[in-house]
């Protein structure tokens, strides 16, 4: 099972960088950033953007859990390479249709994908 908290720790520290270092780069708290890090809360969509714009990396590497993980992306054949659009594609609609709805509704959307990804 993947946890992104920890995929975004691993980045950050690969990086070099801080929560602080985070913080400004994203504006969101330190301590939202260690709380998502521990896994003590579920980051939204736009949130996960911020953090992949913060560690220099494109969305879908913070999803990526392939050994040659790292800033740089995958390093893929033909036909991982259109898997990894296709599934850019898919994030980017998910994104889109989501935008409309509240927090809330983020939440739940998002305990229900950890859910059927556990299984």
């Amino acid at each position: 099972m993947m946890l992104i908290g920890k995929r975004l720790r691993d980045l950050r520290e690969k990086l070099d960088l801080s929560q602080g270092d985070i913080e400004r780069r994203t504006g969101l708290l330190r301590c939202y950033i260690s709380r998502v890090e521990n896994g003590h809360t579920v980051p939204s969509l736009e949130t996960l953007e911020r953090m992949s714009a913060a560690l220099e990396v494109p969305l879908y590497e913070l999803f990526y859990e392939g050994d040659n993980a790292s800033g740089q992306g995958p390093k893929t054949n033909s036909k991982e390479q259109a898997e990894a659009e296709s599934e850019a594609r898919f994030f980017e609609k998910v994104k889109r249709l989501t935008e409309s709805i509240d927090e809330k509704d983020h939440q739940l959307l998002l305990y229900v994908a950890q859910k059927l990804a556990t299984r």
